[in-house]
């Protein structure tokens, strides 16, 4: 596989009216890997995730797909190279796994072009992939939220693209689901796909991702290697909180440990504040 980009954005500005949101960011994505994008909220990740799945116009500047103006293609073309699992995605009441997993072939199927054997076959493998093969006859509504993500997840590898793009899929999940979700697209990566995931949990992203974007008030801090993006200056340069880098005890990734309050909050323990005496033993 080359090494070079499928998709990078240059001098792209996001905006919403005339509220600027993403800067002239310029990057590349790098293939076969997991780059995971991290900031503060308002910061503008799940914008630049937009931008760069083709759902958000940028104000200026362009975003390219194997080396071309995304927006100068259609979107039926766009959703057979790019699949994107937005935040907190609904699924239409009743419906099954395996029919919420089967409307990822929608971009393949053309109006003389009738459910072929490769489309069950993709979402077949889909649904193996994600280990919801048994459970591919149930309501999507009444599975589990880590199940139900990884129904999403089938979905966008049903459409069979090199690139996969989400925003936030571990949100609302508990800690086993979280990490559930994350060693699937680690499997992903390896297996040749593109990710690109907004992601809270900086020690998360120091774990799982290959490249990592530290971004900041609508502009990239730093971007690369996990352990030369989140350094303790960065860091509390994007959060306004003080902190320490030390390595994952299981991973030696950095582990990100706030030795402080943010600029402009009190240091009192929040017990205190709220009144709460410890009692005594």
């Amino acid at each position: 596989m080359t090494d070079t980009p499928r998709l990078a954005a240059a001098e792209v500005t996001l905006a919403y009216g005339d509220a600027r949101v993403v800067h002239s960011v310029s990057l590349d994505i790098p293939p076969s890997a997991i780059t995971a994008i991290v900031g503060p909220n308002g910061c503008g990740k799940s914008t630049l995730l937009r931008g760069l799945a083709r759902l958000h116009a940028p104000a200026s500047g362009t975003v390219l797909l194997d080396g071309h103006n995304i927006h100068e293609r259609s979107t039926r073309d766009v959703a057979r190279e790019l699949g994107i699992l937005p935040q907190s995605p609904v699924a239409p009441g009743g419906i099954t796994v395996r029919d919420l997993v089967g409307r990822g072939r929608t971009p393949h199927l053309k109006a003389l072009r009738p459910w072929s054997a490769a489309d069950a076959a993709a979402v077949t493998e889909a649904l193996s992939v994600t280990n919801l093969t048994g459970l591919a006859d149930r309501p999507v509504d009444s599975l589990s939220g880590g199940q139900r993500q990884r129904a999403w997840i089938a979905l966008a590898l049903a459409q069979q693209t090199e690139l996969l793009l989400l925003d936030e899929p571990t949100t609302f999940l508990d800690i086993a689901h979280q990490y559930d979700v994350l060693d699937l697209l680690h499997g992903l990566a390896a297996s040749g796909r593109t990710i690109v995931v907004v992601l809270h949990d900086l020690a998360q992203a120091a774990r799982y991702a290959d490249h990592l974007i530290l971004m900041s008030a609508g502009l990239i801090l730093a971007r690369g290697e996990p352990s030369e993006v989140l350094t303790a200056d960065r860091v509390a340069a994007a959060f306004g909180l003080p902190v320490t880098v030390v390595p994952d005890p299981v991973t030696g990734t950095p582990l990100i440990v706030p030795t402080g309050a943010p600029a402009g909050r009190s240091a009192t323990p929040a017990r205190e504040q709220a009144g709460i005496k410890e009692i005594a033993p």
